[in-house]
């Protein structure tokens, strides 16, 4: 029997409910290098380093290591960075 992570099941149950109207060849498109696509999902965010960090429930030294291209984020975390970038009141309530 596999095991399966919760974080990831409801990771990609949100991620169906919040992108439910976007075309999947749009989604096919942006499944890119990790960096890449932890850029765009960073910038696109606006948030602050500290505030994004904690937005993720990582440390700030973890966002730098992904930022400096050192650390892979895993395919979870690039997920619940596309939840947080589409939903700027779901990523307020994180940080509070």
């Amino acid at each position: 029997m596999e095991s399966k992570d919760p974080m990831y099941d409801l990771l990609s149950s949100l991620e169906q409910i919040v992108f439910k109207d976007v075309p999947q060849t749009i989604a096919l498109q942006q499944k890119s290098n990790p960096f890449t696509e932890y850029e765009r999902l960073r910038k696109g965010t606006g948030m602050k380093t500290d505030d994004f960090a904690r937005a993720m429930g990582v440390s700030v030294a973890m966002v730098q290591e992904w930022e400096s291209r050192r650390v892979r984020p895993s395919m979870t975390e690039l997920k619940l960075m596309s939840l947080i970038q589409a939903t700027p009141t779901f990523s307020k309530q994180l940080t509070e």
